[in-house]
């Protein structure tokens, strides 16, 4: 695939994010370890799970019947239809968008669309965002699905409404309405003919977002929390139900285990991460029985999303300081072709973290 082996620069935590982390590291999370490693030690990271339950989230029954995407995406104004999917799809391949658009099939007098909009799987509603203005979202809605082996969450974005009594906290099963698909976008609204929802299905950071956010001086508050799009990856939903349909996998992990590592990244740190604390089936291997993590080696996709995680011993990483960081594979085609996001740049001739690698380590291992 096109891998070559790099041991990184000298560069670590405290070159890219200041000391903060590499002094603090050891300390704060030591503390916790004894409580994790039983945790870890006694879960198994492949444990068999049912096959995925899942409802396409709108009336439309395209995809069901595996006709062309033309019959259910809604395309940009460019009326390609692949720009209405996952990846780096908009502007010439350097805009990236991180779900899918599924269009309207039914509209009212008025010409607004008129489709429900469904749970895609037994869940719980972590966010409602009533406030249009409040994201490039529109109002949305974030669902987390704790039964699943990987607890992913999924989104529905650009609503015209919120089914009555859909708020945080409240239980939902795969097909029940939720939402009125619409148009609610930012400052303005998306035109009437291309009224859709925005779908996801991903992956959350970090449980210190707003530290990382505020952290960043954005210069507005976080009216979202955790749910705030920047602490949300996603993965491309028609990849998976692609996988799912042909029963190459039937779960997220089984899913996420065949993902194509496009860059490995080790980390020298003690700390056991929130994020593998939240998803234990990416674990690569069981977490040390005996002594403290020396370190991670994360493989991480084309867009970054860090989707298979080994635990490395204090002798794995002997000799790099602590906080230090490393490129140790990169599948340099991919890089090149998935043109929109950044993991890998080389200064001086080293490899070093691109701004949307650095970005994913400062959320996962709470860079403050």
């Amino acid at each position: 695939m096109g891998r070559h082996f790099s041991t990184g620069s000298g560069h670590g935590f405290s070159a890219f994010w200041g000391s903060s982390f590499a002094s603090s590291a050891s300390s704060a999370f030591k503390s916790v370890w004894v409580v994790f490693v039983g945790m870890f030690a006694l879960a198994s990271p492949r444990a068999p799970a049912a096959r995925v339950e899942f409802a396409w989230p709108t009336p439309n029954t395209a995809w069901a019947e595996g006709r062309s995407i033309e019959a259910f995406i809604q395309p940009t104004v460019s009326g390609d239809p692949e720009s209405g999917t996952f990846g780096c799809v908009r502007s010439g391949g350097m805009q990236f968008h991180e779900g899918l658009d599924i269009k309207a099939l039914t509209h009212d007098r008025h010409g607004e669309p008129a489709d429900p909009v469904f749970a895609a799987m037994d869940g719980v509603v972590r966010y409602v965002s009533l406030r249009p203005g409040g994201s490039n979202y529109g109002r949305y809605i974030v669902l987390e699905h704790p039964a699943l082996n990987v607890m992913v969450y999924t989104l529905y974005a650009h609503l015209a409404a919120v089914e009555p009594g859909i708020r945080p906290g409240v239980t939902v099963k795969a097909g029940q309405t939720i939402a009125l698909m619409g148009r609610s976008e930012g400052t303005q609204a998306i035109p009437k003919d291309r009224a859709h929802v925005h779908f996801e299905i991903g992956l959350r950071m970090s449980d210190h977002f707003d530290a990382w956010y505020y952290g960043r001086k954005f210069g507005s508050p976080n009216e979202h929390g955790l749910w705030n799009g920047m602490n949300l990856m996603g993965f491309d939903p028609l990849d998976f139900l692609r996988e799912w349909r042909a029963h190459r996998a039937d779960d997220f992990a089984q899913y996420l285990d065949r993902l194509r590592p496009v860059v490995r990244v080790r980390v020298v740190t003690s700390m056991v991460p929130d994020f593998i604390q939240r998803y234990p089936a990416l674990l690569q291997k069981p977490m040390p029985t005996m002594g403290f993590v020396g370190g991670w080696e994360v493989s991480c996709n084309s867009t970054g999303l860090p989707f298979a995680w080994t635990p490395l011993t204090a002798q794995e990483v002997a000799g790099l300081p602590a906080g230090a960081v490393r490129i140790v594979s990169v599948d340099e085609t991919a890089v090149r072709t998935y043109r929109c996001k950044s993991l890998v740049v080389s200064r001086h001739g080293v490899e070093e973290p691109g701004h949307d690698l650095e970005e994913m380590l400062q959320q996962v291992f709470g860079v403050r």
